[in-house]
């Protein structure tokens, strides 16, 4: 679902450009391949439609102002997941809600077409930690969308830390949803303090769901119109999450089941440890499944 205001700046757009939208610069494609929608305040994703299709991600029309997040897309967790400062190993675990990478502004390093479609290449403006670098990479052509997040150690000493792709899915309605692909695997719930259990069945989405899977597997997100199958790289958790009626300040009532969070990331159960001159890749990729 797409903010009839980003709406109206897509349908202005004939091919590539930069606009302005609730106060940040994003950039914009409308070209045969489809429709791509990205902000440069955390080299956020916003909104991706192949050609022929309605849009796979979910944005609030309500966003925060600056220095606020967007909430919906793809948000870049980084350098950690969740409230858990692992990073740098301090008891200092004051920081921002996922890291600092979704607030901090970043530039557009490279636009390349690419398999009938695009690639962007981007890295913050200004440095976001004193050991770890990260850039991210987003292709989108009429087949997928794929986005990496890529962190590299330019330190001296070995860090621990997390992060997660924390894409918001435009469905019909939450209630009609299932993941497919989960049936068997470990899970923490994070509504019961962290209690852990194992998944039976696969999960619908039924009341207020905020679930740490331990599966490195991919997964179709059903939403009785529409099959997207999520795969992922460098990732052994998949976070599934919404807050059912206990929404949050910038999330309308009427519009506050039209998403569901299916997350590639790592957190507590797989910290990522980088020794100097390492990297780490975290990646997603979605695509559409062919109706039977």
């Amino acid at each position: 679902m797409i903010p009839p205001s980003l709406r109206q700046l897509l349908d202005a757009t004939q091919g590539q450009r930069q606009a302005e939208w609730a106060g940040r610069r994003v950039w914009l494609a409308r070209e045969a391949w489809g429709e791509l929608a990205v902000s440069l305040q955390g080299a956020q994703v916003l909104h991706f439609a192949p050609s022929g299709d309605d849009g796979w991600l979910w944005v609030t029309p309500t966003p925060q102002g600056l220095p606020g997040a967007i909430r919906g897309g793809i948000p870049l967790c980084w350098p950690w997941f969740a409230d858990e400062k692992f990073a740098d190993e301090s008891p200092d675990r004051s920081g921002p809600m996922h890291g600092t990478a979704r607030k901090a502004d970043w530039r557009l390093d490279a636009v390349d077409e690419h398999e009938d479609g695009v690639e962007l290449h981007l890295s913050p403006e200004t440095r976001l930690h004193e050991q770890l670098t990260p850039r991210a990479v987003i292709q989108a052509n009429a087949r997928r969308l794929h986005v990496e997040l890529i962190t590299e150690h330019r330190g001296e000493t070995p860090i621990k830390y997390t992060g997660a792709l924390h894409t918001y899915f435009s469905v019909a309605h939450s209630h009609r949803c299932k993941v497919e692909g989960l049936a068997g695997a470990r899970y923490l719930d994070k509504l019961k303090d962290f209690a852990e259990s194992v998944q039976q069945g696969e999960p619908g989405i039924r009341g207020a769901t905020d679930r740490i899977y331990q599966s490195n597997r991919e997964v179709v997100l059903d939403d009785g119109q529409r099959r997207l199958r999520i795969a992922k790289q460098g990732s052994d958790s998949t976070v599934v999450w919404h807050p059912d009626d206990e929404l949050p300040a910038d999330t309308p009532t009427e519009v506050g089941h039209r998403f569901v969070c299916v997350e590639a990331a790592c957190t507590r159960l797989d910290p990522v440890w980088l020794v100097p001159g390492a990297q780490h890749l975290l990646a997603t990729t979605i695509s559409r499944e062919a109706s039977q």
